[in-house]
């Protein structure tokens, strides 16, 4: 079968390649082909290197220390809190929460927020396309509080319809959860909109930037968002460090998430006082050599310039897009266009865990299963999916070995 012709565009990846020493790795002997990056995606050598130095030269417990590592430490690990500010446009670096990832961020509001604020009478806006992180916290907080959740649809060829958002915005409505970039469909949601009729009824609103956070630039003044969550391995940077961005008054006024040290102002048996924001909400010793390392990521990406990156990975997900729409038998989920980084479909015939093993052998990383979004899933009749994700780091020719072994796997297969 012909699949039409890679081209190069003007992007300098195979000097952006030379900074992840994993992508020389050889699974079974075949060059790896790594396309599971809305999963979690490869560290810079720089962001390795400057985890190892903390750990070789600094590293000490933040905040409560007089001697001089504990001042170093506290120092790089507050200058990482400085980094991402910068990097999201936050108005204050007291916004800047680090949490374990987008799943406790998301978890923290519910509890935090939710948990004072919601009632029988209130309702939970979510979206047919959240991942589980973004719907099992509010699941929870909705079975102690009464609160109801409510899912908005999607049209029915899986396309976002803004139309259906705002419909389902009413003035029962108290927080809007919703994806900056859905993790199966790639869709980029305009938050805008949103946001802006959220806030006509009163509600707040938080943003699951997980997705998003890589592939194309956030600002949450711009987009006035009350709460915005990510986390550091989706952008480079290390496992267990996450972000929650909230702006400060309403951080101010929810009660914390956790108890113990550091979240304390003084604490005697008949009461406590707590911190100030943000380390009223990070409780005990934190991700110290994450924060660390996930400042470092960001400025890695700062420095090659979020645009540039975007347009990039479009390109390459244009080239995907384009190729697999040539294979017989492949069903893309959702839109074909308007979408960035991820394209998610399904093979009739054959099972999506077959392909990623015929891909595996070739090594090629794909990812196959439910993606965590059982209920856009059970949308689109099916139980599971492959998906392809593309990142700064991939090339033309990746995509092109990927279409071309698919075409190969399900012509064996079915």
């Amino acid at each position: 079968m012909n699949l039409p012709e890679v081209t190069q565009v003007s992007f300098d990846v195979e000097r952006i390649r030379q900074d992840f020493p994993i992508l020389r790795e050889k699974p079974y002997g075949k060059p790896l082909v790594y396309l599971d990056n809305a999963a979690t995606t490869q560290k810079p050598r720089r962001v390795v290197e400057a985890i190892s130095t903390y750990y070789e030269t600094s590293h000490a417990n933040v905040h409560r220390g007089i001697h001089y590592l504990s001042q170093r430490a506290t120092d790089a690990y507050e200058h990482a809190r400085d980094i991402v500010q910068r990097f999201i446009g936050a108005t204050h670096r007291e916004e800047i929460i680090f949490t374990r990832g987008t799943t406790e961020s998301i978890n923290l509001v519910a509890t935090s927020w939710g948990g004072a604020r919601l009632s029988s009478e209130d309702e939970i806006l979510v979206t047919v396309f959240e991942h589980h992180s973004n719907i099992v916290p509010w699941q929870l907080v909705a079975e102690r509080t009464g609160a109801r959740i409510r899912p908005a649809a999607l049209e029915s060829d899986g396309s976002f319809s803004l139309e259906r958002v705002l419909d389902a915005i009413t003035e029962r409505t108290r927080i809007v959860a919703i994806a900056h970039v859905s993790n199966v469909l790639g869709i980029v949601v305009p938050l805008e909109p949103i946001i802006e009729q959220a806030h006509r009824v009163g509600a707040v609103v938080l943003v699951d930037g997980a997705q998003a956070i890589a592939h194309c630039p956030v600002d949450v003044q711009k987009l006035d968002c009350d709460f915005y969550a990510f986390s550091g391995h989706k952008v480079y940077g290390p496992t267990g460090i996450g972000v929650l961005y909230g702006k400060r008054d309403l951080l101010e006024r929810m009660p914390p998430y956790q108890g113990g040290g550091d979240m304390i102002r003084r604490v005697t048996f008949e009461r406590t006082t707590y911190n100030d924001v943000p380390y009223k909400f990070e409780a005990g010793t934190p991700p110290i050599a994450e924060a660390i390392g996930l400042g470092c990521a960001i400025e890695y990406v700062q420095q090659l310039g979020i645009p540039a990156v975007e347009q990039w990975e479009q390109q390459l997900l244009d080239l995907c897009i384009e190729r697999l729409e040539c294979i017989p038998g492949v069903r893309l989920l959702g839109p074909h266009r308007e979408r960035t980084a991820v394209a998610s479909f399904v093979v009739e015939g054959v099972h999506p865990h077959d392909i990623a093993t015929f891909l595996d052998r070739e090594g090629i990383a794909v990812r196959a299963g439910h993606h965590c979004a059982q209920p856009l899933m059970d949308f689109f009749g099916i139980a599971a999916a492959s998906r392809i994700s593309v990142a700064m780091y991939n090339t033309p020719e990746e995509i092109r070995r990927a279409t071309e072994t698919l075409d190969e796997c399900i012509r064996l297969l079915r």
